[in-house]
């Protein structure tokens, strides 16, 4: 029988080393705008984010937006919405990506409390779902549909 690996290559899939972290997340690099970045892979966010910070870092153009960002250990924080961003991961790539931008310094401290390295941002469902995203957790792969 074929592996996961040879199945997805047949069907046009690329596959993309993950990361685990001290904290037991799935830690990824991206390229948003052209700028490598370091990511959580969360399945559970419904955007894909950075922080405030990293709005020079990634070449981003912001908007206010009405939105409340809600995650584990916080909620009713303000966003900021920037739209037509590029995101690459390994092979695959998308324009006109929005991305939702937030404080992420309980995200990051969290991290630190684990000397775990902090992160630019969060891959969210959003993205998983226009590549198709499927995880190989056992053999620590994200593997996306390349179009």
């Amino acid at each position: 029988m074929d592996t996961l690996k040879d199945f997805l290559t047949i069907k046009g899939y690329s596959k993309v080393k993950l990361k685990l972290t001290k904290t037991n997340h799935f830690e990824i690099k991206a390229l948003i705008n052209g700028v490598k970045g370091r990511f959580i892979l969360d399945t559970g966010a419904s955007s894909s984010c950075v922080g405030f910070e990293a709005i020079d870092q990634f070449n981003l153009k912001v908007e206010d937006s009405e939105i409340k960002a809600v995650g584990a250990g916080a909620s009713d924080m303000a966003t900021k919405l920037s739209k037509y961003n590029t995101i690459k991961i390994g092979k695959w790539q998308k324009g006109r990506v929005a991305i939702v931008l937030f404080n992420l310094t309980h995200v990051n401290q969290g991290l630190a409390n684990h000397n775990a390295n902090k992160v630019d941002g969060i891959i969210g469902a959003d993205i998983l779902k226009k590549a198709k995203g499927i995880i190989d957790y056992d053999k620590k792969y994200l593997y996306l549909k390349l179009d």
